[in-house]
C-alpha cells in the first residue's frame, strides 16, 4: 500500500500542476538558419530554426509538433518537428522544423509578399510534450505580426 501510495501521490502532484493557471507558453524569439532542402513544382521544402524562451519554472521535452502556416490568412504551407528538443526551465531553447510551402500558393501571392516588411503570421497546430513519463498534446495557436525578410528568401529562391 506504501508503494502505490509513493507513486500516485507525485502522479497526482504533477497532474494538478499541468492543470494550473501557472502555465505560460514559451515566448517565440527569432528565426534563424533559414535554408532550402528540396524544391518541386508544387512544393518546397525548407529548413529553419526556431528560438522559442521557456519562461516556467519547469523543463520539458518536446517530442513531435506540426501544423499549418499562414501568412496574412493565405495558406503558406505546413511544419513539422520531428526531432525531440529538450526544453530547460527559463532558458532559450532552439526547434529544428521543417516547412513544406505550397509553391502555388506562394507563386499567387509573391507580390503582397515582396512589398512588405512585416506580416500577419497565424500558425494552427499540435505539439506532444512528455515530462517524467507521462505525454499531453498542447494546442497551438499563434497569431502576430512578423519579420518576414528571413522567410521571403525561401520562396524567392
Amino acid at each position: 500500500m506504501k508503494k502505490l501510495l509513493l507513486t500516485i501521490v507525485p502522479v497526482a502532484i504533477l497532474l494538478a500542476s499541468c492543470t494550473s493557471g501557472n502555465i505560460r507558453e514559451p515566448e517565440f524569439r527569432d528565426i534563424r538558419d533559414v535554408r532550402l532542402i528540396n524544391v518541386g513544382l508544387l512544393q518546397t521544402t525548407a529548413g529553419l530554426d526556431l528560438v522559442y524562451y521557456n519562461p516556467n519554472n519547469f523543463g520539458v521535452q518536446l517530442s513531435e509538433a506540426r501544423g499549418d502556416v499562414y501568412l496574412d490568412n493565405h495558406y503558406l504551407g505546413r511544419f513539422e518537428i520531428r526531432d525531440n528538443v529538450k526544453v530547460s526551465r527559463r532558458n532559450e531553447f532552439i526547434v529544428p522544423a521543417i516547412l513544406k510551402l505550397d509553391n502555388i500558393g506562394a507563386i499567387k501571392n509573391q507580390r503582397d509578399i515582396w512589398k512588405k516588411t512585416e506580416a500577419l503570421v497565424r500558425i494552427d497546430g499540435i505539439a506532444f510534450v512528455k515530462k517524467a513519463g507521462f505525454s499531453k498534446e498542447v494546442p497551438i495557436k499563434y497569431e502576430g505580426m512578423q519579420n518576414i525578410e528571413k522567410l521571403r528568401s525561401i520562396i524567392s529562391k
